[in-house]
């Protein structure tokens, strides 16, 4: 990929941190009340009661990428609660919650992201990224994989920081196709809207026919440079961190112009291949996305857990500029 502009996302997050800071302060909600309060969201969402939500008054409410009044969108068009498959991010730190989940939407199954921005336990602003997905992978979408949902051993926690530093390496490792910019675990697997993209049950990838394979883990993936069609990582902001589990969250937006020169995609047995606009047919579009990294005590990234939904390329998608 091309130099990318890159969102300074560690400075404006610790900008946020401190503010937030002071008004938590006043009234703060620990691990468990971040929990409640997402799951008193998520609940109010699904019977469609915006009143039995712990809002604030002046709560900015956006979802894939538009501001609309809290009662519309996902409030409306609901049709079943969250299922079993539901990945929580808690941070009492920054005052955040992140959640991915399953939910029905007009009778059909949705995956859905959701960053929550509290204000005591009061929601200050909420963000919902919400995609359909595929029949075909509806099992992989039941439960979660174990790792997300275990704890990592009380003395062996990464801190909060380091958590939130090695989610923000995966749009470095992305954005520069240098799979080495993120610790990856060698069992690493990567799941994007219930497709395994990465690791261990990862197919060939798009326009790959004919030529040698191309790594499929989640490192060599990347440092292939296969993914050099994602020209940058933009809106980047790693907003949640749980030492308890090892989870960070992070959205960004992947955007694809489909403007490259042809470049070189290296295969496994050291072979080069050129791809081309043509080669992989695709026509301008973003990917606005969310992303969950399970980090180890071993501070390596073993599972990765996203979902995105396909935009008009150069959708804006910063909350500053869609919340207003």
């Amino acid at each position: 990929m091309r130099a990318s502009s890159r969102t300074r996302w560690s400075a404006a997050f610790l900008a946020t941190s401190l503010c937030a800071g002071a008004a938590a302060a006043q009234a703060p909600c620990d691990r468990a009340c971040t929990i409640a309060v997402t799951d008193r969201y998520l609940a109010a969402v699904t019977s469609h009661d915006p009143a039995a939500a712990p809002l604030a008054g002046d709560v900015r409410f956006v979802e894939n990428a538009r501001r609309m009044p809290v009662g519309e969108g996902l409030w409306q068009s609901i049709t079943g609660g969250p299922t079993a498959f539901s990945i929580h991010v808690p941070d009492p730190v920054n005052h955040s919650a992140g959640w991915i989940g399953m939910m029905e939407r007009q009778g059909k199954p949705v995956l859905v992201a959701l960053r929550l921005k509290l204000d005591g336990d009061r929601i200050a602003e909420v963000e919902h990224r919400v995609t359909d997905v595929r029949d075909t992978v509806l099992d992989r979408l039941k439960t979660p994989r174990a790792g997300l949902l275990a704890d990592v051993a009380a003395d062996k926690r990464l801190d909060h920081a380091e958590l939130i530093r090695i989610g923000g390496s995966y749009y470095d490792a992305l954005d520069d196709n240098d799979g080495t910019k993120m610790p990856f675990a060698t069992d690493c697997q990567r799941q994007e809207n219930g497709m395994v993209t990465a690791g261990e049950g990862a197919g060939v990838g798009p326009a790959s026919q004919g030529i040698s394979p191309i790594a499929r883990d989640c490192a060599g993936q990347l440092s292939s440079g296969v993914m050099t069609y994602i020209t940058t990582v933009d809106d980047r902001q790693v907003f949640a961190a749980d030492p308890q589990t090892g989870l960070a969250m992070g959205f960004s937006v992947l955007r694809h112009p489909m403007d490259f020169a042809p470049y070189e995609v290296t295969s496994m047995d050291g072979s080069k291949s050129l791809w081309t606009r043509e080669r992989l047919g695709y026509a301008p579009w973003d990917n606005v996305a969310a992303h969950i990294w399970k980090i180890g005590a071993d501070g390596k990234v073993h599972e990765i857990e996203a979902m995105g939904f396909s935009a008009p390329s150069g959708t804006p998608t910063h909350w500053d500029a869609v919340s207003r």
